[in-house]
């Protein structure tokens, strides 16, 4: 794309941030001449968990060359407002480069941003070079962030696995699916085996908020029938310290060999942090299946599956 016309509003947004991780305040003042990739993120989006092997690259290739990458952390779901998540997340998925955290969207709004995840690349003189919503796109962003910094050579060589990988696309007919009351799609009451691509089920003691489904006793169930390689569903247990623990069966039975990270080949598991948890992964061809947790404590808060 052209280059916009300086959004002195954008970078400037910076000034008014508080709260920064890996990194002292950085402002728009003190990164006039430098190019800035921001990217907008939250850490238990699976869309933005996919690009970060390619964000992180790019930080460490160029930041001594006139790069900076500034993380805008903005959260999704209330768990992501608290800074201990946001700071136990930076440290266990190895995030090095500077982070903003955007609670009141701030920076998200002087970008005009709507999307999880989306980059930015503003230039020494404040201009939007190139953006690019979602996935994908990795040589053509590295290839604008060279362009801005006056290089020409190959693009990095990035390896991306476990939570990672990319998506099996071709494989891929299952949609992003949330449980709560705001954006809730695709629930029906009926028995798990019945279900149909793409439905869900509650078997147990649940209640429904806006964000959430929230499990009131324990043997509390969730089906989903899927197609795809990956099962994730973001989770968090009834408070800090706390956890609930788990079994997943595919199709009735234990996933064995297509257990995700979260989950041994039993299927068993434990959520003890608000996060994303990968509970599938399958070895070959995806198939359509049923997915069954049942969760062997009460409290547990369940979001939104993802798949990939």
């Amino acid at each position: 794309m052209h280059p916009t016309e300086p959004r002195q509003s954008a970078l400037t947004a910076l000034d008014d941030a508080r709260t920064w991780l890996n990194s002292e305040p950085l402002t728009a003042t003190s990164l006039r001449g430098r190019v800035v990739l921001v990217d907008f993120w939250t850490y238990s989006c699976v869309n933005w968990l996919r690009t970060l092997p390619y964000v992180s690259a790019w930080h460490e290739r160029y930041r001594d060359r006139g790069l900076v990458v500034v993380g805008a952390h903005a959260p999704e779901f209330g768990f992501e407002h608290d800074l201990g998540n946001v700071r136990r997340a930076v440290a266990e998925l190895g995030v090095r480069y500077p982070v903003v955290i955007d609670n009141d969207f701030a920076v998200w709004r002087a970008f005009e941003n709507h999307y999880w995840p989306a980059v930015y690349l503003v230039d020494g003189d404040g201009r939007v070079r190139f953006q690019h919503f979602g996935e994908e796109a990795y040589d053509e962003t590295e290839r604008a962030i060279q362009q801005a910094l006056g290089v020409d050579e190959p693009i990095a060589d990035v390896e991306a696995g476990g939570l990672s990988e990319a998506a099996d696309w071709a494989g891929l007919h299952s949609p992003e699916t949330y449980l709560g009351r705001e954006r809730r799609d695709g629930r029906v009451d009926g028995h798990p085996r019945t279900l149909k691509l793409n439905r869900w089920a509650l078997t147990g003691a649940w209640s429904v908020s806006g964000e959430a489904a929230k499990l009131g006793a324990a043997g509390g169930a969730i089906a989903y029938r899927f197609q795809a390689r990956d099962v994730n569903l973001v989770l968090a247990p009834p408070a800090a310290g706390e956890s609930v623990r788990f079994t997943v069966l595919i199709d009735g039975e234990p996933p064995g060999e297509h257990h995700g990270l979260d989950a041994d080949s039993s299927g068993a598991g434990t959520v003890f942090e608000p996060r994303m948890y990968q509970l599938v992964r399958r070895r070959g061809p995806a198939a359509e299946s049923t997915f069954e947790i049942t969760f062997l404590d009460p409290g547990v808060h369940a979001y939104v599956f993802t798949f990939g």
